[in-house]
Parts: structure tokens; sequence; C-alpha cells
């Protein structure tokens, strides 16, 4: 169990992160959800658009969605599909995308994710226009020459499994840079002063009793109230043996049932009780029992400010402002928007190439020629 959230699709284990894929172009932009109502009325439900929708049967051949008039075709969403599956795949190997997440498998879950992201960009590009935002001839040929390098890339296989042609790969590329440009538009003038405090990441080292437990859906449930004495009375004995002067970290490697036993955090990021005790704490100083809801914790300050972690976590506090007053004028224009999904076409895409599809590099061909900003650690 990890106590910080992750923002990232997949999650990766200390020992992978050093190889994981970087699934560049996944900027600030995708933190926000679009989703599209279905023109299957059985599949509409609490996540439907909340704005006026217009159910047609008159697609085109291959058109997945409509935002508003626009058309986004199965090649589009192939491109993306097949480029962020085959970086994860690499690393993990194809099986992992038959692992069962709730009702369905994780390709189903992340097949969703990248509908998610293509229709916000979708979005993003409409908004761009009546924001008045639009590239420039630089900007243009940057595009175009991303295009030519990233189709010269491609197979005569890997081309005709993905249907695309120059063009297609140009507008992918060209709406990507649109809605980028819009996101540092509207985002411009934000750039508060950060004072160290407010910045402020410390380092602690914690021992987890834990009084729940996740199952292979991601539900979490409680243990029962015998099991929470019971938890309450090992991590009660384990802060004895400290007041007895054994070692924290002799303790930590024999009980400690969280999957780490060092954080280095800023504020906002753990949950709020542990928070509250690990800033109130000196150097060298161990908490009293906190609970929050992963179970019981004893907490031990290894350092009340680091310096470089710190400077990193300001510039990630400017982001998140950055990523709110997006949020403010993005979240105000969608329900203005009418949306449509080919829930049939949709649900029918599968990226299974047979080996003949290997492409990985349409978002690292992307970050050569455009300074790609993001929001989350490396």
């Amino acid at each position: 169990m990890r106590l910080m959230k992750s923002h990232r699709t997949l999650t990766y284990s200390k020992k992978q992160s050093d190889n994981k894929p970087k699934v560049a172009g996944l900027l600030p932009l995708f933190l926000i959800p679009v989703i599209l109502a279905p023109v299957m009325l059985s599949g509409c439900g609490k996540d439907t658009l909340p704005t006026e929708v217009v159910l047609t049967s008159d697609f085109l051949e291959d058109e997945v969605f409509r935002l508003e008039g626009h058309p986004c075709m199965k090649n589009e969403i192939m491109v993306y599909l097949a480029n962020s599956e085959n970086q994860y795949s690499s690393v993990f190997g194809d099986r992992i995308w038959s692992v069962p997440v709730g009702e369905g498998t994780l390709e189903d879950s992340y097949k969703e994710n990248i509908l998610a992201r293509v229709a916000q960009i979708k979005t993003m590009n409409i908004l761009a226009v009546e924001q008045g935002v639009s590239l420039d001839e630089d900007e243009e040929a940057k595009c175009n020459a991303a295009a030519r390098e990233y189709f010269d890339s491609l197979t005569e296989g890997e081309r005709n499994y993905l249907d695309v042609n120059m063009d297609v790969i140009a507008k992918l590329y060209r709406e990507f840079a649109i809605a980028n440009k819009l996101y540092e538009t509207v985002t411009a003038d934000i750039n508060p002063e950060i004072s160290d405090d407010e910045a402020r990441t410390i380092t602690v080292r914690t021992i987890l009793i834990k009084t729940s437990y996740v199952d292979s859906n991601g539900i979490r449930h409680e243990y029962s109230d015998e099991e929470k004495k019971a938890a309450l009375a090992k991590i009660a004995q384990i802060r004895q043996q400290l007041n007895d002067g054994v070692a924290f970290e002799v303790l930590a490697a024999d009980y400690n049932e969280d999957t780490k036993s060092e954080y280095s955090f800023g504020r906002g990021i753990m949950p709020k009780e542990f928070e509250e005790a690990a800033f109130n704490l000196g150097a060298g100083e161990v908490s009293d029992i906190v609970e929050t809801e992963y179970g019981y914790h004893l907490i031990y300050c290894v350092t009340t400010f680091n310096p470089e972690e710190t400077d990193t976590n300001k510039l990630k506090i400017v982001e998140k402002r950055k990523q709110e007053a997006f949020d403010e004028v993005y979240n105000s224009f969608v329900p203005t928007l009418t949306s449509n999904l080919n829930k049939p076409l949709f649900d029918s895409i599968h990226f299974d190439s047979g080996g003949v599809v290997e492409t990985t590099s349409f978002f690292e061909i992307y970050d050569k020629y455009f300074t790609v900003v993001s929001t989350q650690p490396s």
C-alpha cells in the first residue's frame, strides 16, 4: 500500500521505476476527464456529459465519436492506443492488459482512458477557437516535420494496421499542439510567489499497522472491531519498544505493513492526520500513534526541511495552481457542448497487432519538436 496518491494511469514498483516508459505528451490537460454520451442508451449513466445530447445514427464509417459536430475517427484512437500500450508492454509484457479490473480488464480501462484523452484534446481545440488560440507558421512547420518523421518511422504493415497517412498524423500533432498552447495561454499569468514554508518538504520514516485491506477490484474493506483493537494493541506495543530504546529502523523492518518505510512530501499530499503529526515533529522525534484510513502509524522525522525537494515542490505548486486556473475555464466550457459516442464501434476496438505494430515514438517525436511542461514528476 502507498500512502501518496498516484496520478499516473499505471503505477510502478520501486524496482521498476528506473525502467518505466515515459508516456510523453500526457500533459496537465489530461488530468481533466471528458465523458462522451453514448448513442446506445444502455450505456448511459452518471458519467455522461451534463449537456444536451443529440442522439444520431448517421455516423461516418469508422467514426468513433462526434463532439460539437467534429468527428473523431478510429485511426486517431488507434495511434494513441498503440503507442501507449506498446510503451507499457515493453516494460510489463503483453499479459498486463488481461489483468482483471472491475468487470473488465486493464486494457478495457485503459482504452476508456485513451478515449477521454482524445476527447479532451478535441474539446480544447474547440475552446481554442473561441479563445483565439492558433498555431503560428513556425509551430505549423514543427507539426508537419514531426508528422513526417513519425510517419516515415512506420513500417508498411504499421501504416496499414493503423490505417494512417501523413494527413492523419499531421492532424493529430496539430490538435495536440493547439491543446497544449491553449493550456499555456490560459495559464500564462499564473506564477505566484511560493514561500519556503508553503513548499517545505520533509522526510519521515513510518511504521504502519493496517486496519483495512484492498481487494482485487480495488475496493477498500475495513477490518472488524476486534481486528482493529488488535492492530491498536500491536502499534502500542511497538511504541513502547521505541520508548525502551529499540531503534525505529529495526522495528520498521520487523513490523511495518506499508510497502514503503520512508516518504518525502510537502503539504496536501498525505492524509490530513498523518501530515499534521509529521509537520509538527522536530528532526529525530517520533509521533504518538496516528490513525488514518489506512491504519495506525508511528512517524519518525528524518529532516524538517529538504532544500532541493522544497524547490522542486515550489514548481509543483505553481503547476497545480495553473491547472486549477485552467480547470475553471475548461469546466465552464464543457457543459455547452453536445457529444455522441458510437458505442458499438468503440467497444469493438482492440489493439492486438500480433507483433506487426511496435511503434512507441509518437509522443517522443512530439517532445523533440515542442517543449513539454508536465505537472508530474519523472
